[in-house]
């Protein structure tokens, strides 16, 4: 079988890697070793898939139905394989073998045409958010992950760099937010750090599961903050998207028993850089709407 990385992936991995590097080139042959290393049998290559990662649907030698996940250095999968196996299945899918090779990881198969995102709106958010609650545990002793300041000071300067003069005032204001949270963090918690309705699927065991960490540690309104903006096309589009999302903020920061200020300038940084990010790489309408969503919190 040919494995070609999805259109999706090629043109995700171009923007964070504008240089290059020949991951893209290996992947087919990586994904005949891997597939070759689990005497697997082969029925398809997830499409569109992911924006980081080559998914292939498989079945192992006992028919157990599975999935193997390719990702190159930069997405961090060995930090993603150890998140997953400290969670063990709760609440996120379950790692099949801890101990692959570099950069393939062995999961259980969900339905990965199916997430939480189907569901109407209030509803969706209610079965997201129960899923986060349960990734939040004690990080492991000896843990190896990025903590929530340096993540956001990576991004930080990123942002500094990618501004212009349009997006200057919500860079400050992000930034000034951020150095104010850092002070002080109620809590230290393993996070998702990624997470928003599309990365919750239907599954077997449970009835939603989490996929696709890019695990950091820090305090739990950190990965809440990404929740909040699910959707924001649909928040944009209406005139009461303001009045939607400082209500959203309440209601999540509520159920979830995290401190609604602290959510509310998670979120605002979070939106900033994703924006910022997003002009960079030429992406301006998903820009346009990131900032037009910070302009409300």
């Amino acid at each position: 079988m040919a494995f070609e990385p999805p259109r999706r992936l090629v043109k995700a991995l171009g923007e964070t890697a504008p240089g290059g590097d020949d991951w893209l080139e290996r992947l087919p042959e990586a994904a005949r070793q891997a597939v070759a290393l689990r005497e697997s049998t082969v029925e398809r290559v997830q499409v569109p898939g992911g924006r980081s990662s080559l998914v292939v649907l498989v079945r192992l030698p006992d028919d157990t139905p599975a999935v193997l996940k390719l990702a190159p250095p930069r997405a961090r999968p060995e930090s993603e394989r150890a998140a997953l196996a400290h969670w063990d299945g709760r609440g996120a899918v379950r790692l099949l073998d801890a101990a692959g090779p570099e950069g393939v990881l062995l999961l259980e198969r969900l339905h990965p045409d199916v997430s939480v995102r189907s569901l109407p709106e209030a509803k969706s958010m209610l079965e997201a958010a129960g899923a986060l609650r349960r990734l939040w545990v004690e990080p492991p002793a000896g843990q190896v992950f990025e903590t929530v300041a340096e993540r956001t000071g990576r991004q930080s300067e990123a942002m500094r760099a990618g501004a212009d003069a349009e997006a200057a005032p919500l860079v400050d204001a992000a930034l000034a937010v951020r150095a104010e949270l850092l002070v002080s963090p109620p809590e230290t918690r393993l996070l998702h750090g990624t997470f928003r309705q599309s990365k919750v699927l239907a599954g077997e065991r449970s009835p939603w599961l989490a996929v696709g960490p890019d695990p950091v540690v820090g305090e739990c309104a950190f990965d809440l903050a990404r929740l909040v903006r699910d959707r924001v096309e649909d928040l944009i589009a209406t005139s009461s998207g303001a009045a939607t999302t400082r209500r959203r903020v309440k209601r999540l920061a509520e159920s979830l028993e995290v401190d609604q200020e602290r959510l509310r300038g998670w979120t605002l940084f979070r939106a900033v850089e994703s924006g910022v990010r997003a002009r960079r790489v030429g992406r301006l309408q998903d820009a346009e709407l990131l900032l037009e969503f910070a302009s409300w919190l």
